[in-house]
């Protein structure tokens, strides 16, 4: 596009123009300008506008000034260009550069941006399906983040995905039995407090006091990835594998019990949605809900809900009586900390949890809340991180 042109020239005349038009550009940028245009020499006009905005523009706030100074520079430019054409003047101008007519401070002088125009040769004209590369800010994500999971590209999920991963920050801490020093303990520890009076003659001027130490408390989550969660599945392994990278443990379930930690802790988020949908064998099946509860509490993991929050993803369609989800989520809760039930169908207006197995298990939850989307997701994430309580009446724990 650009043969034989002197790439500092042409670089430093750009940067004076968006000088002039208000855009800071610096000599740094004007490097990564000339370092653009040698490691990769633009094609059309839409890979010299690229490379030209990423290495140029610092503020979002100056797209806008850039955007319009790069048409009135190219809009009548026909490239490529006589490199010789900057060693003499265009015909009927003077030789700084600008036509008899033109005024000394005119905005509208379009053209490439050195003093001197080059001649122009040919039209071009830009190639048909040039992909322009998107733009990624934080409103498009919260844009994305409230569409439901059907309507989602496996990109955008993956892009959602960490989101959601990056969003797991604030992990529920339980109080353990061991002790720390603290200045606002209400117990005073007996040996530091005496080992420090022996330099005061034996009397306890210094109290040393100790305050319960706080742990990270367990999250256990049971994912549905039977038939009728077919839609919701890929999306609910993402917030497992942020759950899973914090520490969490993660099962899912369709007729059989499958434990899925080792596989989503992968740091690639394509890498372990892949691994875990190959090794879930019975995905996309029927629903035993009250199963594999019983199956979690009798494994060896089963000690693991003990004093943890347990997540159950499901729509509560369940082949098992629903006499013996019941039992099962008896058994659970015993063991459970807290459980939230997270359901995609509970978004909709007028949800009212009427499916036998939903019923059933509704009064051993001590939360029901909507995952149809990634932004209720997140919610889910955010209820979760409260869960802080060292009891089940704790007043800062969400009412069910």
């Amino acid at each position: 596009m650009l043969p034989g042109i002197d790439r500092a020239a042409f670089a430093v005349g750009f940067a004076a123009r968006l000088r002039a038009a208000g855009v800071p550009v610096g000599l740094s940028g004007v490097g990564a300008f000339v370092a653009a245009l040698a490691a990769d020499p633009p094609a059309t006009r839409s890979a010299l506008y690229w490379s030209a905005r990423i290495t140029l523009v610092r503020d979002r706030a100056e797209l806008a000034t850039f955007d319009a100074v790069f048409a009135a520079v190219f809009a009548d430019a026909v490239l490529a260009v006589d490199p010789h054409a900057r060693r003499r003047s265009l015909p009927g101008r003077r030789p700084g550069g600008r036509a008899p007519d033109d005024s000394a401070g005119s905005a509208d002088d379009a053209g490439l941006p050195w003093a001197v125009l080059p001649r122009v040769v040919a039209a071009t004209e830009e190639p048909a399906g040039t992909a322009a590369v998107p733009l990624r800010l934080p409103s498009h994500l919260a844009g994305l983040a409230d569409l439901p999971f059907e309507e989602l590209h496996p990109a955008d999920m993956e892009l959602l995905g960490r989101w959601l991963a990056a969003a797991a920050a604030g992990w529920p801490r339980r109080r353990t039995r061991r002790l720390r020093p603290s200045p606002a303990g209400h117990r005073i520890a007996l040996r530091p407090t005496l080992a420090r009076a022996r330099r005061t003659g034996w009397e306890p001027v210094e109290l040393v006091r100790v305050a319960p130490r706080r742990a990270p408390r367990r999250v256990l989550m049971l994912c549905d990835v039977s038939a009728s969660m077919q839609a919701q599945a890929t999306a609910y392994l993402h917030l497992m594998r942020g759950l899973a990278l914090r520490g969490g443990e993660t099962f899912a379930f369709a007729t059989r019990l499958t434990r899925l930690t080792g596989a989503l802790a992968d740091r690639s988020a394509q890498a372990a949605v892949e691994g875990a949908n190959a090794k879930v064998g019975d995905r996309f099946g029927g629903t035993r809900i009250a199963t594999n509860v019983e199956a979690l509490l009798r494994s060896r993991h089963g000690e693991g809900v003990r004093g943890a929050i347990v997540v159950v993803a499901s729509d509560g369609w369940d082949t098992d009586p629903p006499e013996r989800l019941a039992r099962a989520m008896t058994r659970l809760r015993r063991r459970a900390f807290r459980i939230v039930w997270i359901n995609p169908r509970a978004g909709a207006p007028g949800f009212v949890p009427r499916v036998a197995g939903m019923a059933a298990a509704l009064p051993y939850c001590d939360a029901l809340l909507p995952a149809d989307t990634f932004a209720s997701l997140a919610r889910v994430v955010d209820h979760i991180g409260r869960c802080a309580g060292d009891s089940r009446s704790d007043p800062r724990a969400p009412a069910p």
